[in-house]
């Protein structure tokens, strides 16, 4: 199974708000997930990152791929 770490939207029309999430590659933006691994606010002042290092190096480690979206806002 080929995963990766990307977000996926949540909130409301013209507010988003994204969580990152471990899935696999071949479902949609907003299907269904492995695991939540922390979330991402950009309308927030300063914007929002908080993330689980721990569980995102583990999924590195068995071979997920991080989108390029990502992998810019947790600096990996």
């Amino acid at each position: 199974m080929a995963t990766v770490v990307r977000l996926t939207r949540m909130g409301r029309n013209k507010t988003p708000f994204y969580r990152i999430v471990v899935t696999d590659s071949r479902k949609k933006r907003d299907g269904g997930s492995i695991e939540t691994i922390g979330y991402y606010n950009p309308l927030s002042n300063p914007q929002t990152v908080k993330f689980d290092a721990e569980r995102l190096a583990y999924w590195k480690s068995v071979g997920a791929k991080l989108s390029d979206r990502v992998a810019k806002i947790t600096g990996k």
